[in-house]
């Protein structure tokens, strides 16, 4: 268990890890922002806030007209052993922080790194980070700007469609009213001139057909009325046959003697 055990020992001995506070604090006054893991930056935080604090009262006193503190300069000097970057803490950094009340430094989270999967952050000072500031506030507007015209486009986007669905829909219900109402006869020129042509070739061949049952009706009843009289002929003839037959039976017969 971790029981009364402070800080990170970030899996390395003492010496080492006082040297890489050293190196990451360094480069932190030198540029003002590096990128690490979460750990080494949190780890770095702890060591840089009292040394940026030393620096800041050494800088107030120094500017109300007391002597150079050399002390201060020393004990920073024990992490930090480049002078130029001791000058710049002890000069521009002191003089940006001005009365802050600590919470010099800001550590900003990456995500994970590609190959270990270690966890990154960017650590960076607070008072050196208007120009990133502003730089992210434009990105900040343009991106709401961007978001803005997306929505409106895509607004846009969903009244027509919306449109569309609805044309679409009374199309619809307008075909389905005239599938469902009858439809007229189309009457072409050509169509008409073929019907009436037809019509024509139809009445002459009806107008001939007739005439043929005409004339065939004809020759039937006159044969039907030859035959009539043939036959009523024929009956006269029996019947004069007959009357004659019956007038020779009703005459007497001769029975007197010649004298």
């Amino acid at each position: 268990m971790r029981h009364r055990v402070e800080g990170r020992k970030l899996n390395r001995t003492s010496s080492h890890r006082r040297a890489l506070m050293s190196a990451l604090i360094t480069s932190l006054i030198r540029h003002k922002r590096i990128k690490t893991t979460t750990a080494k930056a949190k780890e770095t935080r702890r060591f840089v806030e009292p040394i940026i604090t030393r620096a800041r009262d050494a800088y107030k006193r120094e500017k109300e007209g007391g002597p150079v503190d050399v002390h201060a300069r020393r004990e920073v000097a024990k992490v930090i052993r480049d002078r130029e970057v001791l000058r710049i803490l002890f000069t521009e950094v002191a003089e940006a922080v001005g009365d802050r009340p600590g919470g010099y430094v800001r550590v900003v989270k990456l995500g994970r790194r590609l190959g270990d999967g270690a966890e990154m952050s960017i650590i960076e000072l607070v008072d050196f980070n208007k120009g990133q500031d502003e730089k992210s506030r434009r990105r900040r507007v343009q991106r709401s700007k961007e978001a803005q015209d997306r929505r409106r486009k895509r607004s846009k986007e969903a009244l027509a469609e919306k449109d569309e669905t609805e044309e679409a829909v009374v199309d619809e219900t307008v075909t389905e009213e005239q599938e469902k109402a009858p439809k007229p006869k189309k009457t072409s020129k050509k169509k008409t001139s073929a019907k009436k042509t037809g019509e024509k070739t139809s009445a002459k061949e009806k107008t001939e057909s007739t005439g043929a049952e005409s004339i065939e009706a004809e020759n039937e009843t006159a044969e039907k009325d030859a035959a009539k009289t043939e036959a009523s002929k024929g009956t006269e003839a029996t019947a004069e046959e007959k009357a004659e037959s019956t007038n020779d039976q009703e005459k007497p017969k001769d029975t007197s003697p010649e004298s």
